[in-house]
């Protein structure tokens, strides 16, 4: 069945957790989406753990739909959810809504995501307005990585706490369908998605949340510069991808791969006619 902004909304009536993974390309995105995940993001995270960059901030509307139209063509039941990226929609309320419209009509994504609080409701109420459904994005918010001095943990003290509450609801009000809770504490993400009618997705912020999201090669072993505290590895695929790597190098210098199972055949009388 396909999952639709209803499907969310429905989910949080029921107390049914959501679960979201990101994707970037077509493979990855049929096998996570025939797993039966509910949604995929395709994160400007693509940045990181497809690009090789330090951060998120050089991803461009051009990656992002790349990424998303390869996404889209492998996922046929899952809620497929754009990055809005670094400078596409903080400029003005027009650029937003182009952007978010681009994602959608070019990268063939159901939903745009974007990072801030109170900052950024002009935005989200506008593209809303174009008919586009949104996603927020508050706490640890990687676009603001230079603001914040690194990867932090946000919404730690009193007044941060609070911000972050008021700018969830202001986020709501705004139109938006769901919200990314990321880097925060626990129990104040409880309370964000008490307060909150909309579902609350989080990465980096407890069980409480209405859903959980990871990024694919965290959680499968597979991007090695770093790993988050709050990602579970449930395979060690690196190490084993880089043992099948080695294993082919040995093969095809031992002369071992390819067999003769792995060849084509011809005519010995074809063969003969070219001698």
């Amino acid at each position: 069945m396909k999952n639709t902004v209803i499907t969310f909304k429905e989910a949080k009536e029921r107390s049914k957790k959501l679960t979201m993974l990101t994707s970037y390309d077509y493979s990855t995105a049929k096998l996570i989406d025939n797993a039966g995940i509910n949604g995929i993001l395709v994160g400007d995270s693509l940045g990181m753990v497809c690009l090789g960059y330090e951060d998120t901030l050089s991803v461009t509307m051009e990656d992002m739909i790349h990424h998303t139209k390869a996404v889209s063509r492998g996922a046929k039941n899952s809620l497929i959810v754009a990055d809005m990226p670094f400078m596409s929609y903080q400029t003005s309320v027009y650029d937003a809504v182009v952007n978010a419209g681009r994602l959608i009509k070019e990268g063939r994504a159901q939903v745009v995501k974007l990072e801030g609080g109170a900052e950024v409701c002009d935005k989200i109420e506008s593209i809303v307005k174009a008919s586009i459904p949104v996603m927020g994005h508050l706490g640890l918010t990687p676009q603001s990585v230079n603001e914040f001095g690194g990867f932090k943990v946000q919404g730690r003290d009193e007044e941060a706490a609070k911000k972050l509450i008021e700018d969830a609801l202001a986020v709501e009000k705004s139109g938006a369908f769901a919200v990314v809770l990321e880097g925060i504490p626990s129990k104040v993400a409880a309370l964000v998605t008490e307060k909150l009618s909309i579902p609350t997705i989080g990465i980096g912020a407890g069980a409480d949340c209405d859903g959980q999201i990871l990024v694919y090669q965290d959680m499968l072993g597979m991007f090695s510069d770093f790993t988050p505290k709050f990602v579970k590895k449930y395979e060690n695929l690196g190490e084993r991808m880089n043992a099948a790597f080695k294993n082919y190098i040995d093969e095809v210098g031992n002369g071992i791969f390819p067999s003769e199972e792995h060849g084509f055949r011809v005519e010995e009388a074809v063969l003969a006619k070219l001698y």
